[in-house]
């Protein structure tokens, strides 16, 4: 019999932390932390398996199930002494979500459950604050009302408003115990009048509605969204924690925080967090007030004169700081901590490993490792790679003259430059044109998570340090102020003021995560500092993995680049991108309206030493390592001019009839050209080209090697072989030249001819192409495309509906297909190995920054994956950790 509902109290747990799966992160942790005795309230989580039943059987509960809860309700009732629906003494309890791994504000909750007209004066007899039961009735109907009855919750906030209006009252906290019974007739009123019903009085009723509810929020946009952002499998489903409520919001003696046992954005080894008395914890994340500071050395830093936590409550303070102390050993990793003072006494709510920044998460890890709390390869595996790309891009350069306007919060560190915009569809639309914004709002919500994605940065006026903003900001790698409360944002206007001065929609700003400033205008940027823990990490890295990772690169700065980050050598430099210089685009056209070979060898002969500078420039920054040329790949309508305006440009500048142009660009023209004329076949029809990149290459590797004194050994790739013909009839080309320029030059030097594995047929037919090529590559770009039979231009058409409805994992052309373009790599690998066992193999599409498919590489045994210089780092550490897991998976294997 399936088992629907593990409980948890009372120092006891039927669930573990290692049921993650099952519990979810807040279930599983919420046992563990009662199995260790800490105080918790106590409660029950219906587990994943009932999610996944509920989706599957047309949004309907298992059989057992309501058996199941009532069971786990009375041993709830027995741990607290309270009981659902008491008219005396009612027990209260929350609804929350709880995924394997954090969604921070992504799905729903319900707090209060279990209140209606007659349990409420049982709240107020027994808590002794008429105020304070009629508060937390209010705010249960205005939260069940949005998340379970589906009613806008800007509708209560205008009654809400409304009735303050008509009372002459400022804030919330001006009303009574007679305005809150007011306005509950009218929540009341408003639920009926819009849904046809009353608003539900059956605590009973109440749960299962809440509980559909969470799970339904499961299938949120705003969940969705954040799961194909994060990569999160739909499988998964989440799990619903039922447990009982207790209340930061009680009196003066009451608060509610969040805490980390480490500083998240810069990893220092202190307690962080806000507090919020007589409040309850949505109150926090929501950045509807300013909270304070939990420590004194925070407030002092903060130059705030409220008091700290440590202040008003030492003894509750010193209880919690012991607590994270006790929790952070038994995780081994810094935690997120909610916690609630109910009159004094400090009650758990969540413990989670805390998301970070990639400095913070750098530093940590560093940190564990050097104190002997974690191993160096454990320290590894704890930094997520694609977090890296935090660190890898230009922050605010300290000479430039600011123009300060604003300071807020530094909320997630680094800096962002682009233009104001206020909505984030607005974001959204604008990123898709190729714009950079800069999102601004008063608050964030979770419905915003599209637009913050789109942005390179966001502010907000309200909220803290550990707002929703601020959380999600962190955990995407984007800048971040939040709290500016100089800002006053006029979302009508589309602008904002500050400063005396006013900013419209399309202004640039410069926003600092680091320090919370808000300057006027684009501010030069400088590279960042990849030492200190950033370079720990990654010698660690590279001492235990086993595939090399080189850069994409053809140009000196990107290669330069690229052995900064510590790039083995070059992968993949596509020699055309070099042919749409300026100064060079000009001869390229005069060889392709040539209309002879003469012709066309006249034009490649001025080209031959602007390409020989190119290669020398490559091989005397590579050093001796080695350097994969591809030859000309694209077909060459894509040099010509193709309007009717830039034909009559071109063809004054080159002296040339427009009427011939436009001649030879129509007859190139193809109806799909990425299974054209292109790649070898090009070079089949004309070997010319070839030969004069061939003859470019080997002269560039004497010139460097004399220069350097570094033997140099190019590989010439060449591309979208299909046919082992067809390499033959290009390989003779090339080893013509290298004979040709040994002769002249009088030079010994040594080379590789490989290809460019980008299509199914040479992957099924490796074995026979290895008997030539000395390597493969593999283009998982165009192999992706060839596979699918999709072309990458096209696909964000549909792609995305694919990812939304469960079609698709996740974009193929972003996270490698393992089961179908992996399954022709792994075909390609092992034949082309059965006939040439020191074949090299690498991967050179972008998937090669991928760590996912990084990860793949290494269970085929590739000797490298090569990626974007900004990306060489993020795939030296997921090569680290592929090798760590995949050798940890194989030794597992052997035990067996």
């Amino acid at each position: 019999m399936a088992h629907w509902v593990l409980t948890f109290g009372g120092g006891k747990a039927e669930g573990t932390a290692g049921l993650v799966n099952l519990l979810g992160g807040k279930g599983a942790n919420l046992a563990e932390m009662a199995a260790l005795g800490l105080p918790v309230p106590p409660g029950f989580t219906v587990t994943t398996d009932v999610c996944a039943w509920y989706y599957a059987h047309g949004r309907t509960f298992p059989q057992g199930l309501k058996e199941e809860v009532i069971a786990a309700l009375g041993r709830l009732s027995a741990i607290s002494g309270r009981r659902l629906g008491d008219p005396d003494d009612p027990l209260l309890v929350s609804v929350r979500s709880g995924a394997r791994v954090s969604m921070p504000g992504m799905m729903d909750t319900v707090l209060n459950l279990g209140l209606n007209d007659v349990t409420v004066e049982g709240l107020a007899r027994a808590s002794g604050d008429v105020r304070f039961a009629y508060d937390s009735y209010r705010r249960f109907i205005q939260m069940y009302g949005d998340v379970v009855l589906g009613l806008d919750h800007g509708e209560f906030e205008e009654l809400l408003e409304a009735y303050k209006d008509e009372r002459g009252l400022d804030f919330d906290t001006d009303l009574d115990a007679g305005d809150w019974r007011i306005l509950i007739d009218r929540y009341k009123a408003l639920v009926e009048e819009s849904l046809g019903a009353p608003f539900p009085q059956d605590p009973h009723e109440q749960l299962w509605g809440a509980i559909a509810a969470v799970f339904g929020s499961w299938h949120s946009a705003r969940a969705v969204t954040y799961r194909r952002i994060h990569n999160i499998p739909e499988a998964w489903g989440t799990a619903v924690t039922v447990q009982a409520m207790v209340f930061g919001n009680m009196d003066n003696t009451s608060a509610t925080g969040v805490a980390f046992t480490r500083d998240p954005s810069t990893g220092e080894n202190t307690l962080f967090g806000e507090f919020l008395v007589n409040a309850q914890g949505e109150d926090v994340v929501a950045g509807l007030r300013t909270p304070q500071n939990i420590t004194e050395r925070a407030r002092r830093a903060a130059g705030s004169s409220r008091p700290s936590l440590e202040q008003v409550m030492p003894a509750a303070f010193a209880e919690l700081r012991a607590v994270c102390a006790r929790l952070e050993a038994h995780y081994r990793d810094m935690q997120d901590i909610e916690f609630t003072i109910e009159r004094g006494k400090l009650w758990m709510l969540q413990t989670r490993s805390g998301k970070r920044t990639a400095r913070a998460a750098l530093r940590i890890a560093v940190e564990m490792a050097e104190a002997g709390i974690l191993s160096r390869e454990e320290a590894i595996l704890r930094i997520e790679p694609t977090s890296l790309d935090q660190l890898l891009h230009p922050t605010i350069d300290p000479k430039a003259v600011r123009t300060v306007v604003a300071s807020g919060l530094p909320a997630s560190p680094g800096a962002a430059c682009g233009e104001i915009v206020f909505a984030p569809d607005e974001a959204v639309r604008l990123k898709a044109a190729g714009r950079r914004v800069i999102l601004v709002r008063i608050e964030t919500s979770p419905e915003d998570i599209h637009g913050m994605h789109a942005a390179e940065g966001i502010l907000t006026t309200r909220g803290g340090m550990t707002s929703h903003a601020a959380v999600v900001a962190r955990g995407m790698g984007k800048p971040c102020v939040c709290g500016a409360g100089t800002v006053r944002v006029d979302y009508a206007a589309g602008q904002l003021a500050c400063a005396g001065r006013v900013l419209k929609a399309g202004d640039i700003v410069t926003i600092d995560g680091t320090t919370g400033e808000v300057c006027a205008g684009a501010l030069p940027m400088i590279k960042p500092d990849l030492s200190g823990d950033f370079g720990t990490v990654i010698r660690w890295s590279d001492a235990v993995r086993r595939m090399d990772v080189r850069a994409n690169a053809e140009t000196p700065q990107d290669a330069r680049t690229a052995r900064e980050f510590g790039a083995a050598g070059i992968g993949l430099c596509r020699t055309e991108h070099m042919f749409f210089d300026e100064g060079r685009i000009v001869t390229v056209r005069e060889m392709i309206l040539a209309g002879t070979e003469a012709g066309r060898r006249a034009a490649l002969a001025k080209l031959l030493p602007m390409q020989r500078s190119d290669f020398v420039a490559l091989f005397e920054i590579m050093a001796g390592l080695p350097v994969t040329i591809r030859l000309l790949d694209p077909p060459l309508h894509e040099f010509l001019p193709h309007t009717e305006g830039e034909i009559a440009e071109v063809a004054a500048a080159m002296g040339l009839d427009p009427g011939l142009l436009r001649e030879r660009a129509e007859e190139l023209q193809e109806f799909n050209p990425m299974l054209g004329h292109r790649g070898c076949r090009l070079l089949v029809s004309y070997p010319e080209i070839a030969e004069m990149q061939a003859r470019a290459v080997f002269e560039a590797a004497v010139v460097a090697a004399r220069r350097t004194g570094a033997p140099v050994e190019p590989e010439i790739m060449v591309p979208l072989v299909g046919l082992k013909a067809e390499l033959d009839h290009v390989k003779a080309r090339i080893d013509a030249m290298a004979e040709a320029v040994r002769r002249e030059s009088g030079a010994a030097f040594t080379y590789r001819i490989g290809t460019m594995v980008e299509l199914p047929r040479a992957a099924l037919q490796a074995g026979e192409i290895a008997r030539t090529a000395e390597f493969f590559s593999f283009g998982t770009n165009d192999l992706t495309q060839t596979t699918f039979g999709i072309s990458r231009d096209d696909a964000s058409a549909f792609l995305g509906t694919y990812q939304v409805r469960g079609i698709l994992p996740a974009d193929p052309f972003v996270t490698l297909d393992i089961e179908g373009v992996g399954e022709l790599i792994a075909i390609g690998a092992e034949r082309g190995r059965r006939t040439r066992p020191d074949i090299k193999l690498g991967l050179c599409g972008e998937h090669g920054g991928d760590p996912a498919s990084v990860a793949f590489c290494e269970t085929l045994g590739l000797d490298y994956v090569s990626c974007s210089p900004y990306r060489v780092p993020i795939a030296r550490l997921a090569a680290a950790q592929a090798a760590l897991l995949h050798g940890a998976a194989a030794a597992a294997e052997a035990a067996r």
